[in-house]
């Protein structure tokens, strides 16, 4: 959905990893990562995942964004939970990402 949603972006590429973040780091030599925060307890997660990433890996650099003021409680809970109900969560994601949404959703769980 991701290669979907920024097709045509050729300064954005779309990769994953399984294991630690550090070791993904490591071996694409990247040194800066960029987190999200909603609220003060997603704070104080990432900041204890900053400290024990800075152990294993200590020239890595992080820096945390915020969201505008509409996105701030939005969570993939929440948006699931919508599509779930059939609401209108083209408000919240893609088009893309609300298709595949319907789609799961569409087929009632017996």
């Amino acid at each position: 959905m991701l290669r979907d949603v920024f097709s045509g972006r050729q300064e954005i590429e779309i990769d994953y990893f399984d294991g630690l973040l550090v070791n993904y780091l490591e071996k694409k030599q990247i040194y800066l990562v960029i987190r999200g925060l909603r609220a003060v307890s997603d704070f104080d997660y990432e900041f204890q995942m900053v400290l024990t990433n800075r152990k294993m890996l200590p020239h890595i650099e992080t820096i945390f964004l915020t969201p505008r003021e509409e996105y701030l409680y939005l969570s993939s809970s929440a948006v699931k939970e919508i599509a779930r109900l059939h609401g209108p969560v083209e408000k919240f994601v893609p088009q893309v990402v609300a298709k595949k949404l319907k789609e799961k959703f569409s087929v009632v769980n017996l």
